[in-house]
């Protein structure tokens, strides 16, 4: 009995001892549990929709600075231009990070929807893309255009075909609103098709549907498309379509959301 005595007690010291040194090293490295436990419960969750390409790539790129600054990015990709508004209204996301500010104020003017642009992160230019053609300048008498029902981005479009000197549009109107009712000059008599998904685009070129099909660069990007090469023109660099982090009013000085 007395042997089994002895043995607690030298359990005891040790159990003693090992909580000791515990405490040293928490002194050591400054981070006791009771830091650690405070420490998560200061990390944020930030929830953030975005298009699969070039959009949800570079959020990855920066999940890891964000972690160092307390907060936990989560990535929800969607390859549609409605479901990350319809979410962040809902409340499903914290964040979106997929349109440019033009078709950000549509959506609002559209659907009504509570939303702040929190800033603007890059640029993506639209690009004219052909199997039959080398440049715009090449477009026979009626080529056929495509491009997306995406009304935002029809100024885009013909932007591109006016800087080529293939159509004129109506000083009275702004390109960032224009549409295509808004040609003045059109001396080839181009055709334009634009009742498309903005996704579709991309398979609309390879089965070769027209003589020009536009497409926005995230969607070209993702069909293996390298737009600087593979476009046979690009909007200009003074392109005013940024692409923006959204988010619903409320939460526009969110530190988590300046810090994304």
């Amino acid at each position: 009995m007395k042997k089994r005595t002895n043995t607690i007690k030298w359990l005891a010291v040790g159990a003693a001892f090992l909580l000791t040194g515990c405490g040293a090293e928490s002194d050591k490295t400054g981070t006791s549990a009771a830091d650690q436990n405070q420490n998560e419960k200061d990390r944020q969750a930030l929830h953030v929709g975005a298009s699969n390409v070039p959009h949800a790539e570079i959020l990855e790129f920066v999940k890891p600075l964000l972690a160092e600054e307390g907060i936990d990015l989560e990535i929800t990709t969607y390859n549609d231009y409605k479901l990350p508004n319809i979410a962040l209204d809902q409340g499903d996301i914290d964040a979106n990070y997929f349109q440019h500010v033009p078709y950000f104020e549509q959506e609002i003017a559209d659907n009504g929807y509570d939303f702040a642009n929190a800033g603007g992160i890059h640029i993506e230019p639209l690009g004219a893309y052909s199997k039959r053609f080398e440049s715009l300048e090449d477009l026979p008498e009626g080529a056929k255009i495509l491009a997306s029902s995406s009304t935002s981005d029809h100024g885009r479009v013909l932007g591109i075909l006016q800087d080529a000197g293939l159509i004129k549009v109506s000083k009275e109107v702004e390109l960032t609103t224009a549409s295509f009712e808004d040609i003045e000059e059109n001396p080839k008599n181009l055709q334009f098709e634009y009742e498309f998904d903005p996704a579709l685009m991309p398979t609309l070129l390879e089965e070769d549907e027209g003589d020009v099909v536009f497409i926005n660069s995230n969607f070209a990007v993702d069909h293996d498309l390298t737009p600087t090469e593979d476009a046979i023109a690009l909007e200009n660099l003074s392109s005013p379509y940024a692409n923006i982090i959204a988010v619903r009013s409320e939460d526009k000085d969110d530190p988590a959301i300046n810090k994304l």
